[in-house]
């Protein structure tokens, strides 16, 4: 599953409310194109983008990154290798409740709230094992994969992450702003009570519209809106 056409309102609003551009990116899906076909993709469409700005009047320096769930792990992995290949500079990178690390389909105590609901401790391990080809949580990962798995968060662009107190990411996204912190990144992160992994499925509760709004004011920011 998984389908540029199932974000298409949610970039069509954020396209709405901030004046931007957006492009988004139908990268092949594991487990037909395990890693690292699906992250290729993303940087082959950031690198076609960035050679094409003038043509869509983009702006070459205000250039944000962003997804949600596999897609929030994705782009987490493009900002460490756009920042690795140093070719094209990243102003922002936005990530919704990403998938991060492999490593939580391996935790010895999982945690009693979590992974109850939409995206379970099993369809977890399959989701990994198809991106990797492999079991996850073996050694050798690598971060382009499973960003969690990078040794240095330096240089990074800044960053947004979200996630809910029901959602089996909620402790490796955790770990990660708080990686990013420690490295110097510029990071706000939300957490939201209550909530489960897709929550924003529910468009008219009032937890689905506040992170909404923490969304596009945080690009707003970003993006240098006038505004803000």
């Amino acid at each position: 599953m998984g389908s540029p056409e199932q974000e298409d309102l949610t970039v069509k609003n954020m396209v709405s409310a901030i004046g931007c551009v957006a492009v988004s990116v139908d990268y092949r899906l594991a487990p037909e194109t395990p890693h690292p076909g699906p992250v290729k993709d993303c940087y082959a469409v950031l690198r076609w983008l960035h050679s094409q700005t003038d043509e869509l009047g983009v702006d070459a320096s205000r250039i944000a990154i962003g997804g949600a769930s596999a897609g929030g792990g994705l782009a987490a992995a493009l900002g460490l290798l756009a920042r690795d290949r140093a070719e094209i500079p990243l102003a922002f990178q936005l990530l919704i409740h990403p998938m991060l690390d492999d490593r939580t389909c391996t935790l010895a105590e999982d945690h009693l709230y979590t992974g109850e609901f939409v995206w379970t401790r099993d369809a977890n391990r399959f989701g990994w094992r198809s991106l990797l080809g492999q079991e996850p949580g073996l050694p050798d990962v690598s971060p382009y994969a499973a960003p969690a798995r990078a040794e240095k968060l330096e240089g990074l662009p800044p960053t947004f992450i979200n996630v809910g107190t029901l959602d089996l990411f909620l402790e490796e996204d955790m770990e990660y702003a708080r990686r990013l912190i420690r490295a110097g990144v510029p990071t706000e992160f939300h957490i939201y009570p209550g909530v489960y992994h897709g929550f924003r499925m529910v468009a008219d509760a009032q937890v689905t519209q506040t992170a909404t709004r923490d969304q596009i004011a945080a690009l707003k920011r970003a993006l240098g809106d006038p505004d803000r």
